[in-house]
């Protein structure tokens, strides 16, 4: 790659290092320069820019992070678009991640130019939560480097997999002294139940029994004889030896005591035994507590299907000082998980009269085997954001009898005839509280899928200040647009037929300009001779 100052007769196709201000228009970083920009350049009397230039050999940033991340992600594990040289891996359901660091580590000694950052190994990850992101640092990467990545992470499983929570029927049991208090008891149940159910599972039976070694025993078998797994025990008094109460009772019951003791803190007395083929784990006193703790660790690998063992135990000591920890957002807290997936949701306008059709409903009407507006609401499905709303009003039970098959929900516009911006305000006021952004598409832009609408999501970033998002083709701005959540009180002050679009021409800082291999968001049909000339181009 060759990277330096550049006068501007020979910087045409260079990509531009540094923003650069061109009269009343921004140059972002990252732009490839075209000849209508040179030209813009010149007029602003800009001499000389700093850019690079791909040589032979170079694979662009976009197009290597988004193929090692693919690379690197395994089971319920979804690589988002990439963007500015960086692709992100996110978490498709609740479960425990599982991180190859050999490997990981091995791409990361490569060059300078790939970079893989993780989660820790064995981490609990809400669903939509980022796992791990490929960022390239300069323009490009030599290809020698990227191909040496890809062979890494193909050899063997995919480094970065999650292991999905199950849901478990659960057996507890709860130890009395003379002195316990049943309000202690249904205070730690509660919170037991609270971090099951973040991790989809359930108590199916508690026994509530003397704090003896014989009772204990008793309690576990009957649990273990009704098939629940894993079987949990709270003693009322703290296990200090393996052979206390608790073990005890457990191995009278016929189990075997596999390791007492962790290096985490708090946790460090949980008790790791087996009764047969069933975990049985006996509880240290924070448990009783909602923070994090070592139980927490253990429970959630258990409940992923994962097995573990006396030294996987033994190995929770990096990282295990949780004390000083402030309090992490976990599932149970109903917080957003760190890094998660922005929350994007999608309105399909579908309202319109199709005024300059004279005549039918354009989007009813058939293009490769279905109606047009269903092309558009198959690549908001397939994005795997959502919810995908599509707002009705001319033909309403038409287009919802079209749609009738799709994972969408449907909001009726009544006063379409006023104009696009109606049909906005009212598939806003229809969104989620908790949405960050919505995805606004036409429904009459047939070619656009499921690609266009990730690139769009990947480049949303609100902060760094990426929350108007739109598509171009050769330098043209097209639909559909993401915005920000901050931009929704706006848009419903929206009149007339015109949707938006003034927002973004009043808003530069905030947009963001997202370049397509296609032209597919500048394409919209109007008319009976734009979509004969469409179906004959199939034909074609």
């Amino acid at each position: 790659m060759i990277f330096g100052d550049m006068s501007l007769d020979e910087a045409e196709g260079a990509i531009l290092a540094h923003s650069q201000k061109v009269g009343g228009e921004t140059f972002k970083k990252g732009r490839l320069l075209s000849r209508a920009d040179i030209n813009a350049l010149k007029e602003a009397g800009i001499g000389h820019i700093v850019a690079a230039r791909l040589e032979e050999g170079d694979v662009p940033e976009d197009e290597a992070a988004g193929t090692l991340a693919a690379a690197l992600a395994g089971f319920s594990i979804r690589a988002s678009a990439p963007f500015t040289g960086r692709a992100n891996l996110f978490a498709e359901a609740a479960g425990v991640v599982e991180i190859d660091p050999e490997r990981i580590n091995a791409i990361n000694r490569i060059g300078e130019a790939l970079t893989v950052a993780t989660l820790a190994p064995f981490e609990t990850v809400a669903e939509r939560q980022m796992l791990a992101t490929v960022k390239v640092i300069p323009f490009a990467v030599p290809r020698a480097d990227l191909e040496k990545a890809l062979a890494i992470a193909r050899d063997g499983a995919a480094p970065v997999t999650l292991r999905r929570f199950e849901p478990h029927r659960i057996g507890l049991v709860a130890t009395q002294l003379p002195s316990t208090k049943e309000t202690v008891l249904e205070k730690s149940r509660a919170i037991l139940d609270a971090r099951l159910a973040s991790m989809g599972s359930r108590i199916a039976r508690e026994i509530r029994v003397p704090h003896t070694a014989h009772a204990v025993a008793d309690a576990v078998r009957a649990l273990a004889g009704e098939g629940l797994s894993p079987i949990l025990v709270f003693g009322a008094s703290a296990t200090v030896d393996r052979r206390d109460v608790v073990p005890a009772g457990i191995v009278l019951a016929g189990g075997d005591i596999l390791h007492f003791g962790m290096p985490v803190d708090p946790g460090n007395l949980l008790l790791l035994a087996r009764h047969g083929e069933t975990p049985v784990v006996g509880l240290p006193g924070c448990a009783r507590s909602p923070k994090l703790n070592g139980f927490d660790w253990v429970l959630a690998r258990l409940l992923a299907g994962l097995e573990v063992t006396p030294r996987d135990i033994m190995g929770m000591g990096l990282g295990g000082l949780l004390k000083e920890i402030p309090t992490r957002p976990q599932p149970r807290e109903g917080a957003a998980a760190p890094g998660a997936r922005a929350r994007i949701a999608v309105l399909v306008l579908a309202a319109g009269r199709s005024s300059r059709m004279q005549g039918p409903n354009k989007l009813l009407m058939p293009l490769d085997g279905k109606p047009m507006v269903a092309h558009v609401v198959e690549a908001a499905v397939e994005s795997g954001v959502g919810p995908v709303i599509v707002v009705t009003g001319n033909a309403e039970q038409e287009v919802r009898a079209a749609l009738a098959e799709k994972a969408v929900t449907f909001v009726h516009n009544p006063d379409y005839a006023e104009g696009l911006s109606t049909s906005l305000r009212a598939g806003l006021a229809a969104l989620p509280e908790d949405a960050d952004g919505v995805l606004v598409c036409l429904g009459d832009m047939p070619d656009i899928r499921a690609a266009h609408l990730d690139r769009l999501i990947a480049a949303f970033d609100p902060e760094e200040g990426r929350t108007i998002c739109v598509p171009t083709v050769s330098g043209k701005r097209g639909n559909p647009v993401l915005w920000g959540s901050e931009w929704f009180a706006a848009m419903m002050d929206v009149k007339g037929d015109t949707g938006a679009k003034h927002l973004i021409g009043e808003n530069a800082d905030a947009v963001c300009e997202v370049p397509m291999p296609d032209d597919a968001a500048l394409t919209d049909i109007d008319t009976q001779a734009e979509l004969e000339t469409r179906r004959k181009n199939e034909q074609a």
